[in-house]
């Protein structure tokens, strides 16, 4: 898979069905070996992200282990994150 396959796909969470966000608005966390551990989306909270200093929002992301996904469709990726508070860097 290229990582343009996954570009424009929104995730879903099959756990409460929330839309998390566009993996075009995503980084990956990629290992030394070149495999992805995980996709790192950015908090979409509204005027947080506009009004907050940088370093502020460095620390809203949430952070998508590459184990959770389940299904990677032709229009969305889904997922399986129980408590996505948990993930947050």
């Amino acid at each position: 898979m290229l990582l343009s396959d996954l570009a424009g796909k929104e995730i879903i969470n099959l756990h409460d069905g929330a839309k998390l966000g566009l993996v075009g608005d995503a980084d990956l966390d990629i290992s030394l070996n070149g495999t992805v551990e995980a996709i790192i989306l950015a908090s979409r909270g509204g005027f947080s992200g506009f009004w907050s200093s940088r370093g502020d929002r460095d620390h809203d992301q949430l952070v998508i282990p590459w184990q959770t996904i389940k299904k990677v469709g032709s229009e969305v990726i889904i997922i399986d994150l129980h408590d996505k508070f948990d993930n947050n860097r």
